[in-house]
């Protein structure tokens, strides 16, 4: 079986080099024995996938993509110009929408992740008023809650476009959707999505990074640099391998009550790594799989105790 290689977001000013920010990512790569190409990101957001896959050899095997996030219609566009050269996504559309979006993996995760509830939008297409929002609410039930869209929150701005203290005050989540939506504009992601608050511990999230259904690193989340907590993955293992993605991330955290919460998942092609980690186990975890190989978290990551797999540090990511 072909081993695959990595498409990686360019250099706007040097096409034939990474971007700066994953210029790392791309070396450890290469030294896993992957090869390398870089695709044009701007093209591909602006419906140019043809000349964003330009540099990529036609018939050269299937590809794992390592950069910016994607809009899930832009990914469709991806798949489509690599099958037109000859080659293939490691991780088809589909799958890619699946992971990326909230309502893709919402329903496999129901049991571990908070209660959440959504409705479809896009720009220039949001209902205005009270009363869809008012609706929405009443269907997930009364109490706190977050506002986001299908991939991203606006939490940096907690108070004025993420946090509703209180469902029932319809004034209130009418104020902190109609911000979000404002501050999201073009960049709003499916729609809309509530999800119930739950309080959780002081320690940070752990980003746990999975491959064909094994954890192979645990690493800090970007939101808390410095805290790698060790979760507890039993639960989480048998859904991730429901969800069927081959790359994915569950962001997770321990609630106050002492049980470990998924607060999300997300397709480990456009997850951000710690700025002190360069990729170097992923890399090679995901070069195997291409042999026919099952990555097994022991060995990429050396003993594993438990639920406990490598752990990395502090991140600056986003």
């Amino acid at each position: 079986m072909t081993s695959p290689g990595f498409l990686f977001c360019r250099d706007p000013l040097r096409p034939g080099r990474p971007d700066a920010v994953v210029a790392r990512e791309a070396a450890a790569a290469r030294r896993a024995g992957a090869q390398v190409v870089t695709i044009d990101h701007d093209a591909l957001l602006a419906g140019d996938a043809e000349t964003a896959v330009s540099r990529v050899p036609r018939d050269s095997g299937p590809y794992w993509y390592r950069g910016w996030m994607i809009p899930s219609e832009r990914y469709e566009d991806l798949e489509r110009a690599l099958v037109a050269r000859g080659c293939a996504p490691c991780t088809g559309a589909a799958a890619y929408r699946r992971a990326h979006e909230l309502p893709g993996w919402y329903d496999v995760f129901a049991d571990l992740t908070p209660r959440s509830v959504w409705r479809s939008a896009h720009t220039g297409g949001v209902p205005a008023g009270p009363a869809p929002w008012s609706a929405l609410a009443r269907s997930l039930g009364a109490g706190p809650a977050i506002v986001k869209d299908f991939v991203k929150s606006r939490k940096h701005e907690w108070h004025e476009a993420c946090f509703v203290p209180e469902l029932g005050d319809t004034a209130r989540l009418t104020a902190v959707v109609d911000q979000f939506l404002a501050l999201q504009g073009e960049f709003l992601s499916g729609g809309v999505v509530l999800r119930a608050f739950e309080p959780f511990m002081p320690g940070g999230e752990a980003r746990v990074w999975w491959v064909d259904g094994e954890p192979v690193l645990v690493t800090a989340h970007p939101d808390t640099p410095g805290h790698v907590p060790e979760p507890a993955l039993g639960q989480v293992r048998a859904a991730v391998r429901e969800l069927d993605c081959r790359w994915v991330t569950t962001d997770m955290a321990l609630r106050e009550d002492g049980v470990w919460r998924v607060v999300e998942v997300g397709d480990g092609q456009v997850s951000g790594l710690p700025a002190d980690d360069d990729g170097g186990i992923l890399f090679a975890a995901l070069s195997a799989v291409g042999t026919g190989q099952q990555p097994q978290a022991a060995s990429w990551a050396g003993a594993v105790s438990g639920s406990a797999v490598r752990r990395s540090g502090p991140s600056e990511v986003s």
